[in-house]
Formats: structure tokens, sequence, C-alpha cells
């Protein structure tokens, strides 16, 4: 046996303990240090529509409900819409007392361009409601149910009667 190697054994043992006090310093600063998150970049980039000029489906904000006893309805209908330009917004089941046959766009303003381009989607069998759940002031509501099938005709843009602001959102810089 050689007589260094007594001494080797708590070596070790000193130098596992430091490394093991050196993380946890290390590891508590890391938990208790305050987060670097910089400023906010903004999440979308306001645009003016003017009056007269043509409503595409790239500006509006769809939020899809399901009323119907099948599950997933709502996302096939917005992946569907997407697929279509529009701008895919919230989706879920529809806490909504409407009950459609086929869809209902819920809105104070049936005449709106961005109303009429989504109603548009579901052809002749869409129903234009008030509201009777909070519905977001940047997207058109549909709830659907039972009834729909499939999308109607593909239309991509409308005329428009109204000056009015859409929120298009922002890829942020990496």
């Amino acid at each position: 046996m050689n007589p260094r190697s007594g001494a080797v054994g708590p070596l070790v043992l000193l130098g596992c303990a430091l490394l093991l006090v050196l993380g946890l310093f290390v590891g508590f600063r890391l938990v208790t240090a305050e987060a670097d998150t910089g400023e906010a970049a903004p999440t979308c980039e306001r645009r003016v529509v003017e009056k007269d000029d043509r409503v595409t489906s790239s500006l509006v904000s769809v939020d899809v409900y399901n009323a119907s006893s099948r599950a997933g309805l709502a996302n096939r209908v917005s992946i569907n819409l997407q697929r279509r330009g529009f701008l895919a917004g919230q989706i879920g089941n529809s806490d909504s007392k409407v009950r459609p046959r086929v869809a209902a766009v819920l809105t104070d303003d049936p005449k709106d361009p961005r109303v009429r381009l989504v109603g548009a989607q579901f052809g002749s069998r869409v129903q234009y409601v008030e509201p009777d759940i909070p519905v977001d002031e940047g997207s058109v509501t549909v709830v659907v149910g039972d009834g729909f099938r499939q999308l109607g005709r593909d239309v991509r843009d409308t005329s428009n009667d109204r000056r009015f602001t859409v929120c298009l959102p922002t890829v942020p810089a990496a």
C-alpha cells in the first residue's frame, strides 16, 4: 500500500464538500435573482383601414366557439378559416345560450364589413345574433352548431363603408 493514499481520501471529500457549497450558493443566487425581462415588445401593429378600402380576410380575427355535441369542431372551423387567410382568435366551447343549427355570428352590427366577410364563409345558413356573452371588440365571434358540415364559398374580401382600426399580430425580432 502506498503511504500517500491515506491522505487522498479526505482531500477528495473536502473538494466534493466545497463543490457542493459553491453549487448551493450559486443555485440560491439564481433562484432568488430578479429576472431581466427587458422591455415588453408590442404584440400587434395597429393599422387603420380607411372607408372604401377593401377588407381582406388577413385583417379579420375570428373567435370560434362550439355549441355542437362534436368535440373539436371549433378548432377545425378555426383552422379552415385560417387557411382562407383569417387570423386565429379564441377557440373553445360556447357559453352562449345561442344554439345555431349551422352557425351564428354574435354581433351588434350585422352590416360591419368584417362581420359580413366572416358570415359569407358560412353561406346563407349563417344567423346574425345579438351577443349574450362578452365578445372581443377586435374579433368577429362565431358559434357553430350541430348542423355545420363545411365552410361555404371562399370569399377573401369585401367592400368597406367605414373607417376602423385593426391590430395585426407581429413576430418579435430575435
